[in-house]
């Protein structure tokens, strides 16, 4: 008898993606056959993912990006991806369906709720996305990453936690150096959609810091592409060590040996610096319309494990001050990085993979 296969359907950005990593090595890990259905974005971040794991392409599209007539041709790309999925689910027949959310999921999760395969979604964020809103009453199970979740009337949760990748969870509990008068490294992730504001305003707080804090700085930067010229400058004229990258594949080395963490608070990020146990300042995305991110920070905040700065309120001075009030107090750190561990959920993956395999058992309907 052939193993299980799980079908992963997730989205192209890191933030669904992640996680859905971190199912599929697990269910790898306990003789599973994985998918991982995705669109061409998707399979960028899926470097990743364990060589065992089969990368499907599927047609799919988004309203939020192209121009009038790639946003008309978006129903017909998804109505084609999910009539594919549906033609091959027929012929495999995988034990479960998991969604991840993104607009790439949905071909796969159509065809699920079309064929009556278990199926389930997991939400990240604290408030669900519009993908998984359109599927949180055609499933099974909807595990919530961010505890707690903002729900349909009549739909249930079940609380497992954000699944981190292996990597973090190598270096989970990693300890922590207090800042003191040495070097100093601070993180900053501007998150998959970038972040123009952390690249204006990031250099210049730490330019304005006191000099005996200011020359102990390292930082590793995250930018987009255009702001990448931008932040370097800035950099180097207030005489900070600093490399300046569009994506670091290695985070969590990063993170680990980080004093401090500055970032968009997306669900992934948010997991990630409370498994490793670090202080945050969290800058939630603006533009984000459902304000998912202040909902996913507001556990380290209440913990007193991060600092929530709005966009509204953050400027060069009132981020200089609160790495200051950070970084020159070793004991307020310490507590911070130690508050932050207390949030870290280290069992998500395992409580992910209980609901997939209770699920897979079921009789299907």
């Amino acid at each position: 008898m052939s193993a299980p296969l799980a079908i992963i359907a997730a989205g192209g950005t890191g933030g669904h993606m992640f996680p859905a990593q971190a199912l599929a090595e697990a269910l790898l890990a306990k003789g599973w056959r994985v998918r991982l259905s995705t669109d061409d974005r998707g399979a960028r971040y899926a470097s990743g993912f364990p060589e065992a794991v089969d990368i499907q392409h599927v047609a799919s599209a988004t309203f939020a990006r192209g121009g009038v007539v790639q946003k008309a041709l978006v129903p017909f790309r998804i109505l084609a991806g999910s009539l594919a999925a549906i033609l091959q689910m027929r012929k495999e027949q995988p034990a479960i369906v998991v969604g991840f959310g993104g607009y790439p999921a949905i071909p796969a999760m159509t065809a699920a709720w079309a064929l009556r395969k278990p199926r389930m979604i997991h939400e990240q964020n604290g408030v669900l996305g519009r993908v998984n809103q359109i599927f949180a009453k055609r499933v099974d199970r909807i595990a919530c990453g961010t505890w707690p979740t903002e729900l349909p009337e009549g739909v249930d949760g079940v609380d497992v936690g954000n699944p981190v990748r292996a990597a973090i969870l190598d270096r989970a509990g990693a300890g922590y150096i207090p800042p003191g008068d040495y070097p100093m490294s601070i993180l900053m992730m501007g998150g998959s959609q970038g972040a123009r504001i952390l690249s204006d305003v990031v250099p210049a707080a730490l330019a304005a810091l006191p000099d005996d804090l200011k020359q102990n700085i390292r930082i590793s930067h995250q930018a987009r592409p255009e702001d990448v010229g931008r932040a370097e400058v800035a950099y180097a004229q207030a005489g900070i060590a600093a490399e300046v990258q569009t994506f670091f594949d290695d985070v969590p080395e990063r993170l680990a040996e980080a004093q401090l963490l500055i970032a968009r608070s997306g669900a992934s990020t948010v997991a990630d610096v409370s498994v490793i146990g670090r202080p945050a300042i969290f800058v939630p995305l603006a533009q984000a319309i459902r304000d998912e991110q202040t909902a996913n920070a507001r556990a380290m905040v209440e913990a007193n494990a991060a600092v929530l700065m709005p966009e509204s309120q953050m400027t060069p001075q009132t981020l200089a001050d609160t790495i200051e009030r950070i970084l020159g107090n070793p004991e307020v750190a310490s507590m911070m990085a130690a508050a932050a561990l207390s949030c870290g959920k280290l069992d998500a993956t395992e409580r992910l993979v209980a609901l997939v395999e209770e699920l897979a058992q079921r009789p299907q309907h």
